[in-house]
């Protein structure tokens, strides 16, 4: 199933209708520049949190009705944000995912790091949208946050210089039978930590009965395996598949949130699913394109920065990501139109932010263009930027005040995105 998928993702890449890309409402250089004002006066508001670090309930709660106030006017004003969006965001939907989230890692791990947190909330913000798309409520099942912990735990696990590369293919090796089903025990406290998770997916879809939920995983994590490929010298360059690989590594970790949301997909909805991961892997590797760069690590976008500018290619993504937002429209199911609307917005300004990152990797016409669809210059948005990663710390700090309440308590507030320094 997983490779007609693939084969099917790849078609649709090839066949992505030729012409300008589709880019969202203009902005004129007097609505950027008032938009940027609204940010600033949104930022002030953060700034005065992060000096202000809530101790109590009472006082974690005013935290979170001054900077959830202060995004709702700044997201009505410069966004177009409505109230359904922001609900949605903000209500008991992303916000509350990603503390539940945060809360039950620190209960999992004490010292688990903030970065490997908001790692694991951007897959379980991935699978919550999911939940609503395919008829459920979003909330954090079990094996959604156990999914959502193992690929920080892989990943950090396969990165880890005092690991051996003997020890990291045993691993994988053991990995892929505990995934299976079959008898392996872990070598340390590590594993025995990712065996828990794996139990914790066991606990709510029992092997003989989700078939497709175990198969999803063992797809991602032959996937992964297979995208060790895409590192400049182990492989020489024409044996290397870069769209295949980058394909089926973003289509299948997606695939495995559908799964693990719905525990059985129908074939439209599985086409729409792994095309959806494709697509997160491709605003992926363009906002990582300069680190990949230098790090020898292929991707369609850095093979592509050696040769020439970034433009054709971007349109090709974007006009790729029409394609994909037009099947989820067509999905059967219930009405999620302020999801929907959301997740359309997204594709554009993720890869409308990403190339204003990588400025330089474009012609300056082309980026002069995408620019003029930001509601905020992208020089702008690098000093501000560069200004909140300057108070990372304070950040990570204001984060865990809220992840130290109760069960019960209020969600730490969603910032945007475009803002955040890289964890």
């Amino acid at each position: 199933m997983t490779g007609e998928l693939l084969e099917q993702a790849i078609a649709l890449w090839r066949e992505s209708p030729a012409g300008r890309p589709p880019l969202p409402r203009s902005f004129s250089p007097e609505e950027q520049a008032a938009g940027e004002e609204q940010l600033d006066r949104f930022l002030d508001g953060i700034q005065a949190e992060l000096h202000r670090l809530p101790a109590t309930r009472a006082e974690r709660e005013a935290a979170r009705e001054r900077i959830t106030a202060a995004f709702v006017r700044f997201g009505k004003a410069v966004l177009g944000l409505e109230d359904r969006h922001l609900e949605l965001l903000l209500g008991g939907g992303f916000s509350a995912v990603g503390t539940d989230l945060g809360r039950q890692a620190r209960r999992f791990d004490p010292g688990v790091s903030v970065a490997n947190i908001l790692q694991a909330s951007r897959n379980a913000w991935t699978a919550g949208g999911l939940q609503i798309l395919l008829g459920s409520r979003m909330r954090l099942t079990p094996s959604i946050f156990a999914y959502s912990m193992l690929y920080p735990y892989t990943d950090n696990y396969l990165d880890d210089p005092q690991a051996s590369r003997e020890e990291k293919f045993g691993f994988n090796d053991r990995f892929g039978q505990r995934l299976a089903g079959e008898p392996a025990a872990p070598a340390n406290h590590r594993e025995e930590a990712i065996w828990r998770l794996v139990g914790i997916i066991e606990e709510q879809y029992a092997r003989g009965s989700w078939p497709a939920v175990f198969a999803s995983l063992l797809d991602i994590h032959h996937a992964q395996e297979n995208s060790v490929r895409l590192l400049r010298g182990g492989s020489s360059a024409s044996a290397v598949d870069v769209l295949r690989l980058s394909f089926s590594k973003g289509g299948t970790s997606v695939l495995a949130d559908g799964y693990l949301a719905a525990g059985t997909l129908s074939p439209e909805q599985a086409r729409f699913v792994f095309d959806w991961g494709v697509l997160l892997q491709l605003a992926d590797d363009l906002q990582d394109v300069r680190q990949d760069c230098r790090d020898g690590v292929r991707t369609l976008f850095s093979e592509e920065a050696g040769r020439g500018p970034l433009d054709e290619l971007t349109s090709q993504a974007l006009r790729f990501g029409r394609e994909v937002m037009r099947r989820m429209r067509e999905l059967p199911g219930p009405d999620c139109g302020a999801l929907k609307e959301l997740m359309e917005r997204s594709v554009s300004s993720m890869f409308i932010r990403s190339a204003g990152e990588a400025g330089e990797l474009y012609s300056s016409g082309y980026l002069a263009r995408l620019e003029s669809h930001s509601p905020f210059r992208f020089s702008f948005l690098k000093a501000r930027r560069e200004q909140f990663a300057r108070r990372r710390g304070l950040l990570v700090r204001l984060f865990e005040a809220f992840l130290e309440g109760d069960e019960d308590e209020a969600a730490f507030p969603l910032l945007p995105a475009s803002l955040m320094p890289r964890f």
